[in-house]
């Protein structure tokens, strides 16, 4: 990848949980204080508060990841039929600790590519991407933001990545795009002329290992792996 000259990252799945989807972070947190939900009630309850977050304006501006996450807790505890405030900021805290530990890995790998690339961030988010970046010390690494909430474009609309190509101010061959999504980042990305990285971890479930992996041009486990191919 000696033509790269910038980088476009996705966030969630890949800057907080290292390739890991959230799906599987809630399951593990729920596991220890409601064992008897089933993992199947609770992807019920997961895409219930996914979509319920879509289509009603729960998430503010201000809220950072802690205030987003208590938010969507309540959402799924309510799907499964249980109104507990303080299950709520359990659950709620656990998950951010985790992240909190996983983001200063991700410093460490912003830090080295920010020495080399330009870089934007492209995110499917809630509108508040700007204060969860400001909460774990990330907002001075992008050069722009890119988020669904405020253009009005979402994953897998390849259209969402030549916006973050051309805030970069480079043609899509001088741009790689590093997401945990092959279907929601890789694919798309590809098809408008962008290198690709996907980071294969943890997806949603067996379904999301595609027929074919044309569409990624490197394929690594972690986000630190990222620094072999373009440091």
């Amino acid at each position: 990848m000696n033509n790269i000259k910038g980088v476009i990252l996705d966030y969630g799945g890949t800057l907080d949980t290292n390739g890991v989807h959230w799906f599987h972070i809630f399951r593990n947190v729920y596991a220890e204080h409601l064992p008897q939900v089933s993992e199947e009630k609770l992807r019920e309850a997961y895409v219930y508060g996914e979509r319920y977050l879509a289509t009603h304006r729960v998430i503010e501006p201000a809220d950072d990841f802690l205030a987003m996450l208590e938010k969507k807790v309540a959402i799924q505890l309510l799907a499964l039929g249980i109104e507990d405030e303080v299950l709520k900021c359990k659950i709620a805290a656990e998950c951010d600790t985790l992240v909190r530990i996983n983001m200063e890995t991700t410093r460490e790998v912003l830090d080295a590519l920010a020495g080399r690339y330009p870089m934007v961030l492209v995110s499917n988010f809630y509108g508040n991407i700007h204060a969860v970046l400001c909460s774990y010390g990330l907002d001075g690494y992008f050069k722009e933001i890119v988020e669904s909430a405020v253009v009005g474009i979402r994953k897998p609309n390849p259209q969402i990545f030549a916006l973050g190509v051309e805030a970069l101010g480079m043609q899509p061959g001088e741009v790689v795009v590093v997401g945990d999504s092959y279907g929601k980042d890789m694919a798309p990305a590809h098809s408008i002329g962008c290198h690709t990285v996907w980071i294969k971890g943890q997806g949603w479930d067996a379904t999301d290992e595609p027929a074919d992996t044309l569409c990624a041009g490197h394929i690594i486990t972690e986000l630190t792996q990222v620094l072999e191919v373009l440091v």
